[in-house]
């Protein structure tokens, strides 16, 4: 949920350009909003940690519910990236991104350091090969958005090498799973559009540090292949019951657009384009927060997951 609302604040500061001061009024409330969500999601998982310590255990061993540890340091490196944006560097912000950075880096290496266990020991297995996959490998390239501005570019490029190194190898992976044993569980389908999330996010890292316009138009071209691709997904999307995962579709949504608006100029195809991807972007997060909403009002939202029975071969 930090990472949509976060992605979204920052999709919207990039509309200033082309919307005036109303586009950064509204980057700050969603910016705000971001902190507050991130702040009560973090003493929700402390508190979870502290009173069922085995479910945090159980999540460590989980073959995909491991890789969500990272949706912290990631939340940080979102939330210092939006107030080095919108408010400018600052010490506190600074802080913010070292212990995002360093504590993605540290989950990156205990998550690809599961890879040598054996299969019976929460190793390398089909069933943890999903787009969520992603968020603690590739998501390194997200450092240098605010660790350039705030004058740590040598070690933003160093980290932002990790997950562009690593990038192709779990989209390779990715697409052997779906070649050996067929796509993950229908309940993770939104996870499909955290394929677009990767180049729309080297784009604008690439662009912070300096790299030639014309990588940001090569991850633009295949972040708007991935739209397309994962939108064939949207219909299965559109009958499943609403769940957290259906949040998958919120930062890549919001990344694409930002990219989008990146590469925008005044009278460009881009800028007539560029709002309309951050109006679905926005139309998205919209649906998702009020089905957020409804789950928590109803009970629905954080139901147990059902569990298939396990048949013994006779």
């Amino acid at each position: 949920m930090p990472y949509g609302l976060a992605g979204l604040a920052l999709a919207w500061q990039r509309a200033e350009p082309l919307m005036g001061e109303m586009a950064t009024g509204l980057a700050l409330v969603l910016g705000a909003a971001a902190a507050l969500v991130f702040a009560a999601l973090l003493l929700a998982t402390l508190l979870r940690a502290q009173r069922h310590p085995e479910a945090w255990a159980e999540d460590r061993r989980h073959p995909v519910r491991h890789t969500f540890i990272a949706a912290l340091p990631i939340a940080a490196l979102l939330l210092a990236t939006v107030a080095v944006t919108l408010l400018g560097p600052s010490a506190w912000a600074g802080a913010l991104w070292w212990l995002g950075a360093l504590g993605l880096l540290g989950v990156t290496v205990w998550t690809l350091g599961r890879w040598w266990r054996p299969k019976a020991l929460g190793g390398l297995q089909w069933a943890s090969i999903t787009p969520v996959l992603f968020i603690p490998i590739v998501g390194n390239v997200l450092v240098p958005l605010a660790g350039v501005p705030l004058g740590h570019a040598e070690w933003s490029l160093a980290q932002f090498g990790i997950g562009l190194m690593f990038w192709p190898v779990v989209l390779v992976l990715l697409l052997a799973r779906i070649l050996v044993q067929g796509p993950w569980p229908e309940r993770l389908l939104p996870s499909g559009f955290i394929l677009l999330a990767p180049p729309a996010v080297v784009g604008l890292s690439g662009l912070q540090l300096g790299m030639p316009v014309a990588l940001g138009w090569l991850c633009w071209g295949m972040a708007v292949f991935c739209f397309l691709w994962a939108g064939s997904l949207a219909g299965r999307i559109r009958t499943l019951p609403f769940s957290l995962a259906h949040w998958a579709l919120s930062f890549p949504l919001a990344a694409l657009a930002a990219l989008t608006l990146r590469l925008a100029t005044p009278g460009s195809p881009m800028a007539a384009l560029g709002p309309v991807l951050l109006a679905l972007a926005s139309i998205v997060v919209f649906t998702l927060v009020m089905g957020t909403v409804r789950g928590l009002r109803d009970g629905t939202l954080l139901a147990p997951e059902a569990v298939a029975p396990i048949v013994m071969a006779e």
